[in-house]
């Protein structure tokens, strides 16, 4: 059992990061990953900020020490890019030592600067910013958020690229179907983009067991064209709640397995590592 991407009390999670650490142990993990929402220079209530960054990091750096030996325990981040806005990821890493990064959209900038947050319990925020910052053409708004994704790949240095298809969940197939031509291009554009730039896909779980998705992200038609390519996954619950941490892990395994994956990346001590499925 592996997981690398969860959030604590810290930003928007539940509990005391090592509540989590408890459960993991209890639930048999050989490692655990902390990913906390690095700071944006934006109003929100999911993010760490400049003043509790050090203080997660440190609280996190303190269980790696005390259950050192029983789990291996990594220090993260999922930062999010917004251009001309967000502080570069290497910012991060190199001031709190982190030992991995994920790369996420979760709020995309229009063309005239306003921000659109995709994600998120509520669908009414997706359908607000759909209308009002995109006149509601869904089709210029995911290509902004495709676009925006690839000019992330192309500026900034992270080992993994969270729900990289996350755009859908709020869509529910009410504004357009995942298997229009202009939408699948968008996302082979985009999944060209990781392969040159040797990025990890997520398998994320989350949408599924919060009843916000019929399938993972990314969706399985785009699992199988990562297989085609040889773009390395990893399954992740993106858990909030320390009883989340394993949810369908078995799932996103038996659904890789069917596609032909027979490997998966982990975080090790020297980086992305490849392991049997």
């Amino acid at each position: 059992m592996y997981n690398f991407h969860s959030h604590t009390k810290y930003c928007d999670g539940t509990s005391e990061p090592e509540d989590y650490v408890v459960e993991a142990l209890k639930q048999g993990f050989h490692s655990y990953g902390f990913s906390s929402h690095a700071p944006i220079p934006l109003p929100n209530d999911f993010a760490l900020t400049e003043e509790t960054f050090p203080v997660y990091c440190n609280e996190i750096n303190r269980l790696k020490e005390k259950y050192r030996g029983k789990i291996a325990l990594f220090l993260g981040v999922e930062a999010d890019f917004i251009p001309e806005l967000t502080t570069p990821f290497d910012n991060f890493r190199t001031r709190f030592s982190l030992d991995y990064i994920i790369g996420s959209v979760h709020i995309v900038k229009n063309s005239t600067g306003d921000t659109w947050f995709i994600d998120g319990p509520k669908r009414e925020s997706y359908d607000y910013g759909l209308e009002h910052f995109f006149n509601a053409d869904i089709r210029r708004a995911v290509t902004a958020f495709y676009h925006q994704t690839n000019q992330m790949l192309e500026t900034e240095k992270f080992e993994i690229i969270g729900h990289f298809d996350k755009i859908t969940m709020h869509n529910q197939n009410r504004y357009f179907s995942t298997s229009e031509r202009w939408y699948r291009k968008l996302v082979l554009e985009t999944i060209a983009l990781m392969k040159e730039k040797g990025v990890v896909a997520e398998v994320n779980s989350r949408g599924l067991y919060k009843n916000r998705s019929s399938d993972f992200f990314p969706e399985t038609f785009i699992l199988k064209h990562l297989h085609t390519e040889k773009i390395p996954v990893m399954i992740n619950s993106d858990a909030h709640a320390p009883h989340e941490i394993g949810l369908l892990h078995q799932q996103a395994i038996a659904v890789l397995k069917n596609i032909g994956f027979s490997e998966r990346a982990v975080i090790d001590r020297g980086g992305v590592r490849m392991i049997g499925l």
